[in-house]
């Protein structure tokens, strides 16, 4: 457990096991703040976590550095008052996912892709979160057996990549992953697995055991593609997870979003590539805000952007420089910048 002590000392759990560990995550935004000696600041949380609740698991809270009120991995999740502002051109929709349903919980935006929203269910609840008003209750494609998702794939050969989003697809129990991959055996225009995750770095414990096993198993090629912001994220655990998933054949990629107050400078950006790489990770996509409203607090604009990519790109070889894009609704594809 990850205790507090005049609200400063911080002790991970013993435990491995991620279900007890889930069960265990901070839903409480006064504890966080306790826990990192920030308590003082209480005064400052919005009513309700702002309309949209609080979670992070213990051994994240672990990596935030005590006392510090602008710690870039305590900003990703405690909640703010900002988040209450409304702002012009901030919407519940942000990417046009609901327009581009195709059958429960398949969204199917880009040529030769589905994306499958797997879960509504994460085990960090990031306040910049594009998908925080989605309506998962409705859209869950892992609903019986994936039935709904795997008949619209099946009828439609010109899928020939899945990609598990959510929430976060491996919030579900290895068992219900399984169910999916019995659900492809026959499906030969699916050649390729992706998963868009961020538990291997928020909770590594769930790359475990069985999961791998499962993972290693899959006929397909496998792309796990992960979720880190800053390099602070990254610890041995974190390695040994992206360890796990290389030696059960997986390519790793990371995506990005480019946060104020927490990324936007050219010494963060380097030390995460240079980070990812040393855990066996490429970047992959660093991602301009996506316009869901609560998050306009976390905007960087265009031209800062830019400018501080062609600044990385001069202290960084090619392979370690992510793609700067946005997604519109309606393109064809991520808009590069």
């Amino acid at each position: 457990m990850i205790t507090a002590s005049s609200g400063a000392r911080i002790t991970p759990s013993v435990t491995s096991d991620w279900r007890q560990l889930w069960r265990e995550a901070v839903t409480d935004s006064r504890e966080l703040l306790d826990l990192l000696a920030l308590g003082h600041l209480a005064g400052r949380l919005p009513a309700d976590d702002a309309g949209f609740a609080l979670r992070v698991p213990r051994g994240f809270v672990a990596r935030m550095r005590p006392g510090d009120a602008r710690d870039p991995l305590l900003l990703q999740a405690l909640p703010q008052l900002a988040e209450l502002e409304q702002t012009p051109g901030f919407v519940t929709d942000a990417v046009g996912d609901l327009a581009s349903r195709e059958a429960q919980g398949v969204l199917h935006k880009y040529q030769g892709r589905a994306l499958l929203i797997a879960s509504g269910s994460c085990a960090i609840n990031c306040r910049y979160c594009f998908r925080r008003h989605f309506p998962y209750g409705d859209e869950m494609a892992a609903a019986n057996q994936w039935q709904e998702a795997l008949e619209h794939v099946s009828h439609d050969k010109s899928i020939n990549e899945l990609i598990l989003s959510g929430g976060d697809p491996l919030s579900l129990a290895t068992s219900k992953l399984e169910e999916l991959s019995r659900g492809l055996a026959g499906l030969r225009h699916i050649t390729r697995l992706r998963i868009h995750t961020r538990l291997p770095v928020v909770l590594p414990e769930r790359i475990d055991a069985p999961f791998l096993e499962w993972l290693h198993a899959l006929p397909l090629q496998k792309v796990v593609v992960l979720h880190a912001n800053h390099a602070n994220e990254f610890d041995s655990t974190v390695d040994a997870a992206c360890a796990g998933l290389r030696e059960a054949g997986a390519t790793l990629l990371n995506q990005s979003v480019l946060l104020r107050g927490i990324n936007d400078n050219a010494d963060a950006l380097v030390a995460l590539s240079e980070r990812l790489f040393a855990a066996g990770v490429l970047p992959y996509y660093l991602h301009q805000l996506d316009r869901v409203q609560g998050a306009a607090h976390f905007e960087v604009t265009d031209e800062q952007a830019q400018a501080l990519v062609e600044t990385i790109r001069t202290r960084l070889p090619g392979y370690l420089v992510p793609k700067l894009v946005r997604e519109v609704e309606g393109d064809p594809s991520k808009r590069p910048m």
